[in-house]
């Protein structure tokens, strides 16, 4: 049985839900706009999927989030000590981070993130339907989303992070229902999202961009599929459903430009370089002038950029040892390329405490609260390597500025 989105008949569950044909190539669309954490999101997918005849399922995920949707105890197998080496700590920290949003919508109705996609990839099983995975990787959409805003706009999107760990406000389940105005990405990074045009371009409009050409790809490789069940977060459907219309680049050419990172910003490295350059030129020059100007000069900057370091693996409830190994790590940093003293802490803080399989069978719900971070050892560890980092760089300012002070 099909119904159309203005058919009298239609079923109850479907009443007042954002739904949108579109037919493209000879394909039609059936597009649900949902909120991913909603009963009725989950009821009007399990309804389209028991009313409609479809050729194919698909969803707004990608294929890392749809496999820690079917397998949540995927990160029981992350290799800690190797996230640390390949410096995948702030990625790993942000997916965190987002899951703890997740989690906290969630908890207060008994209904997991991503109900109704698990729904609709349920469904398709039972039909035996193709499922799509149409969604960008979420890792670059990450990465394009940070490398999209300038340095000091970088504070607000971390602070949007920050702010969904601590926030503990219960939140009204209309206001969840709203959700299907916006994006759970964008809901997660707050306001600031909402006012950085680069920032609300990486995290919805790319992805709307990116979906519709992933549909139309997915379509020419199926000849014989003729109607899809697509649902996505409702904030994702206007632009989808644009796109899905008038887009005329080749899907793979659009799919491949969209999917690639942007290039690195260089001046920041070399800013940092060229300053610790100039601090030890400074040093060097007291030295010069006075040997005992000198070792002050050195001694703050060990003092300054140890003690920061040794403060943050303090701040992050770090083992004495991992502090140690902060303080001796970071004075040596310039001299040391590779592993950065965050690293090194984090690795010295895993080894002592080595993660019990415990925590990670506990991440995700001990994270849903801000203490967990702190008693949980895998989070503990990613936060340690954060903060301490932070903390070196902070001390290597501070001992720059000290320094100067002492010889002008």
């Amino acid at each position: 049985m099909t119904f159309s989105d203005s058919d009298v008949a239609l079923p109850a569950p479907l009443l007042d839900q954002p739904l949108e044909r579109v037919t493209r190539d000879g394909v039609e669309y059936v597009v649900l706009g949902t909120a991913h954490v909603s009963r009725a999101s989950v009821a009007a997918v399990e309804a389209l999927v028991a009313n409609e005849a479809f050729d194919a399922v698909a969803v707004e995920l990608c294929p890392s989030r749809a496999e820690g949707m079917r397998n949540p105890d995927a990160f029981k197998q992350m290799e800690l000590f190797q996230v640390i080496r390949q410096g995948k700590v702030g990625m790993v920290a942000a997916s965190l981070v987002l899951s703890s949003f997740q989690q906290r919508l969630a908890a207060q109705y008994g209904i997991q993130p991503g109900a109704e996609m698990k729904a609709a990839m349920d469904g398709a099983e039972r039909t035996n339907l193709p499922v799509w995975l149409i969604d960008r990787e979420v890792g670059t959409t990450l990465k394009r989303a940070w490398r999209s805003v300038g340095t000091w706009a970088r504070f607000g999107l971390l602070g949007g992070l920050i702010a969904s760990v601590f926030e503990r406000e219960q939140v009204d389940e209309k206001e969840i229902e709203k959700l299907k105005e916006g994006d759970l990405l964008e809901s997660a990074f707050g306001e600031f999202a909402q006012n950085s045009a680069p920032l609300y371009n990486s995290l919805i409009g790319e992805r709307d961009e990116y979906m519709a050409a992933r549909l139309r790809e997915q379509a020419q490789g199926a000849p014989a599929v003729r109607r899809v069940l697509v649902v996505i977060g409702a904030g994702h459907r206007k632009g989808l459903c644009g796109h899905l219309r008038e887009q005329q680049v080749p899907p793979a050419m659009r799919i491949a430009e969209l999917a690639q990172l942007p290039p690195k910003a260089r001046w920041p490295k070399w800013l940092a370089l060229g300053l610790v350059l100039l601090v030890f030129a400074a040093i060097a020059y007291a030295f010069h002038r006075n040997p005992s100007l000198g070792a002050l000069a050195l001694r703050n900057w060990v003092l300054f950029t140890g003690g920061c370091a040794a403060l943050g693996a303090l701040a992050a409830g770090g083992h004495p040892l991992s502090i140690l190994a902060a303080f001796v790590a970071a004075p040596i940093k310039p001299f040391r390329p590779g592993i950065p003293a965050g690293g090194i802490s984090a690795m010295a803080e895993a080894w002592i405490r080595r993660p019990r399989v415990a925590d990670f069978e506990t991440l995700r719900d001990d994270i849903a609260e801000w203490t967990g971070w702190w008693k949980n050892r895998v989070a503990r560890t990613l936060l340690n390597f954060i903060l301490v980092s932070a903390g070196t760089v902070i001390g290597e300012y501070a001992a720059g500025i000290q320094i100067f002070k002492s010889l002008f």
